[in-house]
């Protein structure tokens, strides 16, 4: 059928990935406040609970062969979270493209893609530059191996539950040996264990790991942290409804509108790495 005949109708609308960083229910989102507006450059706080707690012997027993003759105290240390600034922006000939469009598509495009966006800058610039690579010296693991040895570092240096952070394209892989269960009364991912699992698109598109490495042919990045905290800034239209006309180009009468917001997602102690296969 001709172009011309067809009708026009409202666009398809999405619905973000359920178990990405901002919808997984492990994350604890904070929506930033004009009195906290300065959150939004960063924030940074003492470690809380990254000092293991130790056993003592009974000092009426008869000692034990290594056991420790001191108690070990611990000087907690200080953490940051920088900020992640998501965007998404549209663009047409003015002439049938109209200010409320451009903005209306926008604002769909960051609705819909932010939290990519938040998974792969916290990836890039937090995950792939603090994190302990515990891949074995023989090469990628399985995905069960891997879940397994993550767990194992996260619990061996961190006593409360984690989030474990799975590439998308890795996830199916994840039913295989029922890795992972979801919580009937939170509607998250967990492991046997009782860690989080955030399955994130961003964590597919970047798939690097530490060092900003990107994954070998076949393989994929898992990561596990500690809870996860995340600040989330208003949305800003750029220009806003006030200055609509400055939308419009005129050297070439193209409209661009431009929808932003700032994320600084923030994590505690530990942060272990391992390569694993996705093709057997």
């Amino acid at each position: 059928m001709p172009a011309g005949l067809r009708q026009t109708v409202q666009g398809i609308s999405g619905t973000p990935l359920p178990h990405g960083i901002l919808g997984a229910s492990c994350s604890t989102v904070i929506d930033v406040t004009e009195d906290s507006i300065h959150e939004l450059n960063g924030v940074e706080w003492l470690a809380m609970g990254c000092c293991p707690a130790r056993d003592w012997p009974d000092p009426c027993e008869d000692p034990v062969p290594g056991a420790p003759t001191e108690k070990e105290f611990c000087r907690p240390e200080t953490e940051h979270a920088t900020p992640i600034t998501v965007y998404a922006g549209a663009e047409c000939s003015a002439p049938g493209f109209s200010y409320e469009e451009a903005r209306a598509q926008a604002l769909a495009s960051l609705a819909l893609g932010e939290q990519h966006a938040v998974e792969a800058g916290f990836m890039r610039t937090k995950l792939t530059r603090d994190a302990l690579d515990i891949t074995p010296a023989e090469g990628p693991l399985s995905m069960a191996q891997g879940v397994a040895t993550l767990e194992g570092c996260l619990a061996e240096n961190y006593g409360g539950v984690g989030t474990l952070h799975v590439p998308a394209g890795a996830a199916a892989l994840l039913g295989c040996c029922n890795i992972l269960r979801e919580d009937p009364a939170t509607g998250s991912l967990r492991t046997l264990v009782g860690n989080c699992a955030v399955i994130g698109a961003g964590y597919s598109y970047l798939n690097q790991g530490p060092g900003n490495i990107p994954a070998d042919p076949g393989t994929a990045w898992l990561y596990i942290t500690g809870p996860l905290a995340i600040r989330r800034g208003p949305v800003d239209v750029i220009p806003d409804r006030g200055r609509a006309s400055a939308s419009v180009n005129i050297r070439n009468n193209d409209r661009r509108v431009l929808a932003e917001r700032t994320y600084v997602v923030g994590t505690t102690c530990t942060i272990c790495a391992v390569n694993v296969r996705v093709c057997e």
